[in-house]
């Protein structure tokens, strides 16, 4: 099943970029998405085929990210062919080819075991969304690319350099030289505590940087406001999470070896340190497509925070990674249509989105009210556990700067949200092309509203709000009730994360 997963959407991304049409080319990716989900549910059913091969298994924490993925994937495949529709200026093949192959090396991401493939499959994820990130075509996508790729490069170095050092610190105990996940973990309490503590910190750095921890993040506000709204939506829920995931693979065997004080007090200070740096970037922010990039940044500090807190948070932390994935989709997709609709993403020009954008208006305002925490939205349950768990822990002091980081976010992120949303909307400037040759303002920097006759102001439609409305109903739904099904596997990949049985 590890390889349908990994080389159907590979597959598709072959066929698409060989397709013709360029009108009907979009249609792929809902395809790749769907069968990839039909395949998530379907592994998830059958324990039995969760282990393919010793370097592919599916265990619970890949499996919460996996599940996560797909679905934000899915409802992200259908905004795109929206999206593209108001595109058709420019040729989607690298868009549609990159985004299909991506799915499936997340995919590979998720189910590796040994620690040189996921290195290899992280890698693959920074080459195959460069060219989503360069889709407008302008000087600051190009900028924003570069810096992507060259900042990248360097996390990703330092991770390649830290996996050798925890490979060494197996050999330099004689236990011979693996990147194997399993022994690693099993024979965690014999490693070399020199190299693996010193391994820890390259890939602290390394996967950090492709999170987007402070102080790593400095790509991430260039290539979330340069990229289409989609792609930092697929960004945010599922690049962030991948690494994070690779990043998990490192504090478990650490905190096998017996290594939790030394790892936990690194962790909770690059997690407070990531939440404070976007609290204090978002006072005052105008580019309101930046001012989600911060809030990824706060968010990967959240997450490492709750590892940095351990066993009471880690219920609360793996939560976290579904209520911020699709609440990220909510945002980023609907301030893609509020670009759209004003050629803009500066507040100085954006203004008055709930009346000339109702529907989306109304999703972004309802996205910054649960991403920073509000009930009855997702991440409120999700935040709310780890901070019981820092309470639980008696991590006083982390939990007081917890709440005052948060509360710091929500007052500069709620000025911006605020500024888009309210007041009148400014004359017709968001013009959108519907002939080719037109200019359209896609999901990055604004752009000059077309002149053409036959252009029309942007309005909601169908494929670019229901997707939005559907994760804005997870999203909220998860506030109130998790299922059954979702509980028991959030608890399993918590307990697995712990090494609890």
């Amino acid at each position: 099943m590890a390889f349908l997963m990994i080389f159907v959407p590979i597959a598709i991304a072959g066929l698409a970029a060989i397709f013709p049409s360029n009108r009907l080319r979009p249609l792929f990716l809902p395809v790749a998405a769907l069968a990839h989900l039909c395949m998530t549910v379907l592994v998830l059913a059958r324990p039995d085929l969760k282990a393919t091969s010793a370097w592919l298994v599916l265990d619970p924490a890949a499996s919460l990210v996996l599940l996560v993925v797909s679905v934000l994937f899915l409802f992200c495949s259908i905004y795109a062919i929206g999206y593209l529709r108001y595109r058709q200026e420019r040729s989607n093949r690298v868009f549609v080819a990159c985004l299909c192959g991506f799915l499936g090396i997340m995919s590979l991401v998720a189910w590796s075991h040994h620690l040189g493939l996921m290195w290899v499959a992280i890698e693959g994820t920074t080459l195959v969304t460069a060219p989503l990130i360069y889709f407008n075509n302008n000087k600051r996508s190009i900028e924003a690319t570069w810096k992507y790729l060259l900042v990248g490069s360097v996390g990703i170095a330092l991770a390649l350099l830290g996996t050798f050092f925890l490979a060494y610190s197996s050999l330099q105990q004689g236990l011979g030289a693996t990147l194997q996940f399993e022994d690693l973990l099993s024979n965690a309490g014999l490693l070399s505590k020199p190299w693996l503590r010193a391994s820890f910190i390259l890939l602290l750095v390394g996967y950090g940087t492709k999170m987007g921890l402070a102080p790593m993040h400095t790509w991430k506000p260039d290539a979330y406001g340069e990229a289409p709204g989609v792609i930092g939506a697929v960004f945010a829920g599922g690049v962030t999470s991948c690494a994070f995931l690779a990043f998990l693979r490192v504090w478990q065997i650490c905190n096998a070896a017996g290594e939790a004080f030394f790892t936990s007090r690194i962790l909770l200070v690059m997690g407070l340190f990531s939440m404070a740096v976007a609290g204090l970037f978002m006072i005052g922010q105008r580019d309101f497509k930046r001012m989600l990039a911060y809030s990824s940044v706060e968010h990967m500090g959240i997450l490492v925070l709750g590892l940095g807190i351990g066993g009471p948070a880690l219920f609360g932390t793996m939560l976290h990674v579904v209520t911020n994935g699709m609440t990220k989709g909510v945002l980023f997709l609907s301030a893609g249509n509020i670009h759209r609709a004003f050629s803009s993403k500066n507040t100085d020009q954006v203004r008055g989105a709930l009346r000339r954008l109702p529907v989306s208006g109304a999703l972004f305002l309802l996205g910054f009210l649960a991403i920073t925490g509000s009930p009855p939205f997702g991440p409120f349950v999700s935040e709310f556990a780890i901070l019981n768990g820092a309470f639980t822990a008696g991590r006083y002091v982390a939990a007081g700067l917890f709440l005052f980081f948060l509360l710091l976010v929500f007052i500069g992120m709620g000025k911006t949200v605020l500024k888009v949303v309210q007041g009148r909307p400014p004359a017709e400037v968001g013009i959108e092309a519907v002939a080719p040759n037109a200019t359209a303002a896609g999901g990055s920097g604004a752009v000059a509203a077309s002149s053409a006759p036959a252009a029309k102001p942007y309005r909601d439609g169908f494929l670019t709000v229901a997707p939005i409305l559907a994760l804005a109903l997870i999203v909220l739904a998860l506030g109130i009730w998790i299922p059954a099904p979702l509980g028991d596997l959030v608890r399993n990949a918590a307990a697995f994360v712990e090494n609890r049985p």
